[in-house]
């Protein structure tokens, strides 16, 4: 008989996402880099910076304001002084929630839906970066991850390395974080997840935040969770909670009629992305559609 140690047995339940065939740090970022140029994202107008320093209006000069903002064209008009006032450019921060819980791991298709998602939030962080808008990545299960908005692409990219451990075990926190972050957010700014949406807090937590921000919810899917693929009756322990259950290969997991329903209104952008269907292109058309990502856009 072989006897497994704790060490060993929490060690079973730990593994790395292999993107391609064992990629290092420098190949996965090319990978990164090429799954965000595939995506088209981040060539047309930026929907996070405003259009730079625009032109807003003329007043009068006054003692201590710069010469070089006069405004000669109606200096010359009227007789008196006046100076140009710009706007400044508007950085709306990005934060990207990308749900690290067990039921993101399971899969019954090569790539699963932890491993798009990964992908996928350092194409759409790489993307925002290039607006000029800064970054934070929040992790929606146990592990410590919450970084600050940033323009440093050498800090998102940690942040992305530390994401590609992954555990089955791990349970989800995607509501809570959602709900801290809408307890300390102050200006205006993006919030995208990346979710099977399982979590049953995270809808209400999301709708929350959109009632002040622009929220998108980018679901992925894996084509077992509509069930239709055999297998007959069978018993599960859910890993995410310890629930025990009953069910068949024709089970369905989700209700997804109900909760686009529910997403929209509440005014929150909603895609689905099954893991079985070549789903960018049809990503890269919403990003465009969608233009500049305003609340509630279609």
């Amino acid at each position: 008989m072989t006897v497994v140690s704790p060490a060993s047995r929490s060690l079973q339940m730990e593994a790395q996402l292999e993107v391609s065939d064992h990629l290092d740090e420098r190949q996965f970022a090319l990978e990164i880099k090429r799954l965000a140029d595939s995506l088209s994202f981040g060539t047309d107008a930026s929907p996070f910076l405003g259009s730079g320093i625009e032109y807003v209006q003329s007043r009068l000069y006054q003692p201590g304001d710069p010469i070089k903002a006069i405004d000669w064209r109606v200096t010359a008009r009227t007789g008196k002084v006046y100076l140009k006032e710009y706007e400044a450019p508007k950085r709306m921060p990005v934060y990207l929630v990308v749900d690290t819980s067990a039921s993101m791991c399971v899969t019954s298709q090569p790539v699963s839906k932890y491993a798009w998602a990964v992908k996928l939030a350092g194409a759409l962080a790489l993307a925002s970066l290039a607006r000029i808008s800064p970054v934070g990545l929040i992790g929606g299960g146990e592990r410590d991850l919450d970084t600050h908005p940033t323009l440093s692409r050498s800090r998102v990219f940690l942040s992305l390395h530390q994401l590609r451990r992954y555990r089955f075990d791990e349970q989800t926190t995607v509501g809570r974080r959602l709900s801290q972050l809408a307890g300390v957010l102050e200006a205006r700014a993006m919030v995208m997840i990346l979710s099977d949406l399982h979590d049953p807090e995270a809808v209400p937590a999301l709708k929350l935040l959109a009632q002040a921000h622009d929220c998108v919810a980018l679901q992925l899917l894996d084509p077992a969770e509509r069930g239709g693929i055999g297998g007959g009756v069978f018993r599960a322990q859910e890993a995410e909670t310890g629930r025990a259950f009953v069910a068949t290969g024709r089970s369905r997991w989700l209700d997804e009629e109900a909760l686009a329903d529910e997403l929209k209104a509440g005014g929150i952008d909603h895609l689905v992305l099954p893991t079985n269907e070549a789903f960018l292109p049809r990503l890269r058309g919403y990003l465009r559609r969608r233009k500049n990502l305003g609340k509630g856009t279609r």
